[in-house]
């Protein structure tokens, strides 16, 4: 992965000096890097996308509310997980942070083990989200190498065909279809059938994966 994976940053978003720094002081107890922002704007402008760690975000904040900055990080496609905090919580706007993707909700006086746990759970189902989408990723590239016959013999074999019924279907001898299911398994990398199907029967099905 082009991120690093082993130092996830926290970005704890507050316009409250004394909150951001008692709480980037107990992020920082369980080995969490804090980046904190007194600006919800400038944190949307400038914040790395591409990194790995979770958003901490208060919710009633001057100029820009934390409802609205979530509705930006959603539609901009940011997948860090949000964690929202108030001090005058609803159940209305509780809902609301749900609905709008945020991973968590917690009202202030925040309960530090309550945080720390919410926290450590989002930064560690990112880091799997990334590794899933790099896998994914490596698959479509790998795929894409395939010729069109190839894809034609990884069709039939995730449809549950043995070599000769493959070789019957597509007019080709049996050691033909040998050949290119060695060639297959040696160009995507697996090492097993239930390893193949698992990671391409998806893309078998998309039909166009070969573009992506």
């Amino acid at each position: 992965m082009s991120t690093d994976t082993l130092s996830p940053t926290v970005h704890l978003i507050d316009d409250d000096q004394a909150v951001r720094e008692s709480l980037a002081l107990l992020i920082g107890t369980v080995g969490l890097r804090v980046q904190a922002w007194s600006d919800p704007q400038a944190f949307l402008n400038t914040f790395d996308r591409e990194g790995i760690g979770a958003i901490v975000l208060d919710v009633r904040m001057p100029g820009i509310s934390g409802l609205s900055v979530l509705d930006t990080l959603v539609a901009q496609g940011v997948d860090q997980p949000v964690i929202m905090l108030t001090g005058h919580g609803t159940v209305d706007m509780c809902r609301r942070a749900f609905k709008a993707g945020a991973a968590e909700f917690l009202e202030k006086p925040v309960n530090d083990e309550a945080l720390l746990e919410a926290l450590q759970n989002a930064v560690r189902q990112h880091v799997r989200s990334r590794q899933r989408n790099e896998g994914d990723r490596a698959a479509r590239e790998r795929y894409a190498q395939l010729s069109e016959r190839e894809r034609e013999v990884l069709g039939l074999i995730v449809e549950g065909l043995t070599n000769k019924e493959i070789g019957r279907s597509l007019g080709l001898s049996p050691r033909t279809v040998e050949t290119h299911r060695a060639n297959l398994f040696a160009k995507l990398q697996v090492a097993s059938l239930a390893h193949l199907i698992r990671h391409y029967a998806a893309l078998v099905d998309a039909g166009d994966a070969g573009t992506a």
